[in-house]
């Protein structure tokens, strides 16, 4: 009897089909023994990896008896993965158990998308799980995320669990790298939605086309039943027009066709979202996005019309999207503790806000929400990750000095690469563009990323008041990787720290 899939020898437990996948550095094959031996029933494995089981066997001291395993070989074994957890778990047809899938893609707004549809869902009474960036949700419980995307056993483990649990719909952010990686395999979504398009991960595909080629592939008959596109970039207006799916578009763009428009009001937040409901009578919202930030309007949007899709009607769509899905590590506001002033009052002493921008076109976009609403100093910390896209650093630093008055470079994740080098990069990108503005830009090293957001506090302080200071690039992240070796490090607890008036500086360089 098979009872379960795992690609983890370490995970595997009796009754599981062991799938030894080839990987970077060794065969999965190597291991079969160990998962033999924790209770595997079955093995899936290329010709590489056949031969690697049998020599494991031979080698074993007659411990293993090789006839006892099946060997199911296939010449890629990954791209079978995810119809065989399916098979296993019985979530082949989950939308016919009752459980609805709504996939999200894009480079940027995934994760707060994700969190503004699954509030306004549990605001309406659904049951709801969530997978993603930051965590993974069944009903009330919360598990912490090791990847966007889990791999394809292990997310049709989660949905066999969410039908047991009675879960009737879940949200799922989807990353161009599962799918290319098949961890998606085996999936039907009942509503595949596109944020937007822009420079990241280029380190693993080979050139924008191919990224959005990877995009672009979940919206298909094989893996959605229908679709929601924001054409407000090339890219979107692209998928809109070559989707074979039934497909709702969505614009902020004044001027540009869609079948959903928006239009900004007067008040912060405040938009008109017009369109034709499923049914097809037209539709007049007028709502206020619980986020700050244009962009946020459009992720309020996506949401407002996915709930329309889902069969939501109007009224209880213009009292959900209401509610605030406290993204973590998304324009999260931080306050020194208890007492602090967290009224949001750009007046007040000090604003401290906490993002995960990570690519150029996420940096601007968090520093234009917060641009006009500081009437003092805008102090932004900001750095790049190693062993990723190396030519987006300079831009990434050309987007903090675009907007801030301070921008202080410091390390972000620099994995096995010289932190130098990456600081080297960010701060080429801002000082080419501070030397294209027109008021003077401040330009910082600090390459102790606690000591670089301790200095921005003091800087943002030393301003007078009004002052808005931002650490983006992490975000909701617990860790810095440095040198192969993760430690513990969160900037929403540094931030608060620094707030509380910790007094340690650290060296810094002017840049």
């Amino acid at each position: 009897m098979v009872s379960g899939v795992s690609l983890d020898s370490r995970s595997v437990q009796p009754g599981d089909v062991y799938a030894a996948l080839p990987g970077l550095v060794t065969h999965g094959a190597k291991f079969v023994p160990e998962a033999v031996a924790a209770g595997a029933v079955a093995v899936l494995t290329d010709e590489v990896g056949a031969a690697l089981v049998d020599a494991s066997f031979a080698d074993s001291d007659g411990g293993l008896d090789r006839g006892s395993v099946p060997v199911l070989i296939h010449p890629d074994p990954r791209a079978v993965l995810g119809d065989l957890s399916a098979l296993v778990y019985g979530t082949s047809a989950a939308a016919d158990e009752g459980l609805r899938l709504i996939g999200i893609t894009g480079t940027n707004g995934k994760t707060t998308t994700a969190y503004l549809i699954q509030s306004a869902l549990v605001a309406l009474g659904h049951r709801i799980g969530l997978i993603g960036t930051v965590e993974t949700r069944i009903g009330d419980e919360h598990v912490r995320s090791t990847r966007t995307t889990p791999e394809a056993p292990d997310l049709h483990a989660l949905l066999a669990v969410m039908l047991e649990k009675g879960v009737d719909v879940c949200v799922m952010e989807v990353s161009s790298h599962a799918l290319r990686m098949h961890r998606v395999d085996g999936v039907r979504y009942d509503l595949a939605i596109f944020t937007n398009l822009s420079r990241d991960h280029l380190d693993f595909h080979a050139d924008m086309e191919d990224y959005y080629a990877a995009k672009a592939s979940l919206f298909t008959p094989e893996r959605a039943t229908r679709a929601l596109v924001c054409v407000d970039d090339e890219w979107g207006a692209r998928l809109a027009a070559e989707t074979p799916l039934p497909v709702q578009s969505l614009t902020t763009v004044p001027g540009q066709q869609a079948d959903w428009v928006v239009t900004a009001q007067g008040d912060a937040g405040a938009f008109r979202l017009r369109g034709v409901a499923p049914d097809g009578q037209p539709v007049e919202l007028d709502l206020v996005s619980a986020l700050p930030g244009d962009f946020n309007i459009t992720n309020t949007a996506m949401a407002a019309v996915s709930l329309l899709m889902l069969g939501e009607t109007v009224a209880e769509v213009e009292r959900a999207v209401l509610t605030d899905p406290h993204v973590p590590g998304r324009m999260e506001r931080v306050v020194a503790g208890p007492g602090a002033d967290d009224s949001g009052d750009p007046q007040a002493d000090l604003r401290a806000v906490v993002d995960y921008a990570h690519t150029p076109e996420a940096i601007r976009a968090a520093l234009d929400a917060l641009r006009p609403t500081t009437p003092g100093a805008l102090v932004v910390v900001t750095g790049a990750g190693g062993d990723r896209d190396r030519d987006k650093r300079t831009e990434m630093g050309a987007a903090a000095a675009g907007l801030a008055d301070v921008v202080v470079v410091t390390d972000d994740n620099p994995r096995s690469e010289d932190p130098a080098v990456i600081r080297a990069a960010v701060l080429a990108g801002a000082r080419a563009a501070s030397g294209e503005r027109a008021g003077a830009v401040e330009i910082l090293e600090v390459g102790d990323r606690r000591a670089a957001i301790r200095r921005a506090v003091a800087l943002a302080r030393a301003s007078g008041p009004g002052a808005t200071v931002a650490i983006v690039g992490k975000g909701h992240e617990t860790g810095q990787e440095i040198a192969g070796e993760v430690h513990p490090f969160d900037d929403r607890v540094e931030l608060r720290e620094a707030l509380q008036g910790t007094s340690v500086m650290g060296e810094e360089s002017p840049a």
